[in-house]
């Protein structure tokens, strides 16, 4: 366990310095909040679980009875709640003699950043890790399941048989695969096959794809061609939002969030908390940051992607 002390910002006792550097970098606004649904909890956990739905009205002849359906619960996705903590520790001495509060006020604005740094990094890394089959969810498949995403092959339904939510083949981001992808979404059903209404909300791409993602939604007409056809995905509001993630890892893979509720969700067991402290025989003020939360997806419906070709 490291202490700060005077040999660590010598500099800090002494006039003369202009100025301190290293901990004033200004940030990106919040980006996990683009990514998932905001909740409360006040468990130790918080468990989703699914159930199945009725299939198709079955044509009854005269006289003959009614048919019957079932229904029955369905996958299960927990969200542990994680501790996150952070702190320093200075001496009185170099509390008393700093002549610039770097070590004191600065420090406290360096844990801040590294608490929200954290934040980010663990939220992203539900996409990041959306093909990575070492990470399953409740229904026991990645988050992106398809036959050319690298994850698994399907999501099994509650009521039998299996579905999609990725590119058949993977694809990098252009015009034609973000057609297909809305096409594809439009095509998605419940555990009984049955059509539900579903539509992007937000195309959610890395740093790397910002410019191109901008030449597809932008252009009145289509990109890359001599022709005067109009850019549909525009001109019909196919993809409302588009939200740069400064932590997604994989230069090429995007993704679509749609509107299905309850699909990538945020517990907030407790928000962050800053607290400090001195021990009475060194006299050393311990300060510190502490947060709990999880991450997690329940219905993979909610995200549709490809990993890049």
């Amino acid at each position: 366990m490291g202490v700060i002390a005077t040999s660590s910002f010598a500099k800090a006792l002494w006039p003369g310095v202009n100025t301190w550097y290293g901990d004033a970098y200004a940030q990106y606004p919040v980006e996990w909040d683009k990514l998932f649904e905001k909740n409360t909890s006040r468990k130790a956990f918080e468990e989703d679980v699914g159930s199945s739905h009725f299939g198709l009205a079955v044509q009854k002849a005269e006289g003959a009875p009614v048919t019957y359906d079932t229904s029955r619960q369905g996958f299960t996705s927990r969200y542990n709640h994680v501790v996150y903590a952070l702190g320093f520790i200075i001496t009185r001495e170099i509390y008393e003699d700093d002549q610039y509060d770097v070590v004191g006020k600065l420090k406290a604005q360096s844990l801040a950043f590294s608490m929200r740094q954290t934040k980010e990094i663990v939220a992203a890394n539900v996409y990041n890790r959306a093909f990575n089959t070492s990470y399953l969810g409740g229904d026991g498949s990645t988050l992106i399941a398809s036959a050319g995403g690298g994850g698994s092959a399907s999501h099994p339904a509650i009521a039998g048989g299996t579905w999609t939510n990725g590119v058949a083949t993977a694809v990098d981001l252009s015009e034609a695969a973000l057609e297909q992808a809305v096409i594809d979404i439009a095509g998605f059903t419940n555990d009984r096959g049955l059509k539900i209404a579903v539509r992007p909300k937000t195309l959610i791409i890395p740093k790397e794809l910002m410019f191109e993602a901008t030449r597809i939604l932008k252009a009145e007409g289509r990109t890359g061609t001599d022709l005067n056809d109009p850019n549909a995905l525009k001109t019909m509001g196919m993809v409302p939002e588009v939200v740069v993630n400064h932590y997604l890892t994989d230069t090429d893979a995007w993704f679509l969030r749609t509107d299905v509720q309850n699909g990538l969700k945020y517990f907030e067991r407790r928000g962050d908390e800053f607290g400090m402290d001195e021990d009475f025989d060194t006299e050393n003020a311990k300060y510190k940051a502490t947060a709990r939360y999880s991450f997690g997806w329940t219905d993979p419906r909610g995200l549709y992607g490809s990993a890049g070709a």
